[in-house]
């Protein structure tokens, strides 16, 4: 069956370029998202962990 599925992904035209594309757009999130995080204000941060104790 697994030669089967990989004989139609051969006689796509093009499709080389899918899992490229695809890897640049899971870096891309993960660093925006590392971007994101590492630049979040650190006071908004501590009042956000505090929410569970503020009963």
């Amino acid at each position: 069956m697994f030669e089967q599925i990989k004989h139609n992904l051969e006689t796509i035209e093009g499709i080389e370029t899918y899992p490229i594309i695809s890897l640049l757009i899971f870096f891309a999130f993960f660093i925006g998202l590392g971007l994101w995080v590492f630049s979040y204000k650190k006071d908004k941060i501590e009042e956000m962990s505090q929410i569970p104790l503020n009963d």
